[in-house]
């Protein structure tokens, strides 16, 4: 909602978004090791520019006339935060959380392909360093099984938070 927030948030985060996730795998690896802290913060990085982005969107989206109307009732600061804004903004940050978990899932598998011990994308890489399609097949399948329940469980938030905005 501050301008001077999204002048100060926006150009770091608009030169960082459209830099791929696995390209922060290097640094990762040798300041944090190949673990599960290098993967989180793999993950975060792949998931906070679309977080942003929408959540941004979202509070665009609430109509300066809905806001002025809480004032106008008596609602605090706070109220119109909580009970306008961030219920107006909710639809395109669920979207933007569906995007993200999807960014996040799909740059795990291929870090987990660069560089891991164990996972999924390992367990594809090493079948199809010895030919075993079928193992490539089935892992292919359960990381799409995976990614596939990930939305169905993210539909379900927004039919449960968001009602109003129809079927997803």
């Amino acid at each position: 909602m501050s301008r001077v927030s999204r002048g100060v948030f926006d150009p770091p985060i608009e030169f960082y978004r459209p830099i791929p996730p696995l390209a922060y795998l290097p640094l990762t690896i040798i300041w944090f090791g190949i673990g599960d802290v290098s993967k989180i913060i793999l993950i975060f990085l792949a998931c906070f520019a679309p977080l942003a982005l929408n959540a941004r969107a979202g509070v665009r989206s609430v109509s300066i006339e809905q806001i002025h109307a809480a004032y106008s009732m008596g609602a605090s600061s706070r109220q119109v935060v909580w009970h306008v804004v961030l219920k107006g903004a909710l639809p395109e940050i669920l979207t933007g959380m569906r995007v993200a978990i999807a960014f996040g899932w799909t740059t795990l598998v291929a870090a987990e392909m660069v560089a891991a011990k164990a996972g999924l994308g390992v367990m594809v890489l090493n079948a199809a360093r010895y030919l075993a399609t079928d193992i490539v097949f089935l892992g292919i399948i359960v990381i799409g099984l995976i990614a596939y329940c990930f939305d169905l469980i993210m539909r379900w938030v927004e039919r449960t938070l968001v009602p109003w905005k129809g079927k997803v």
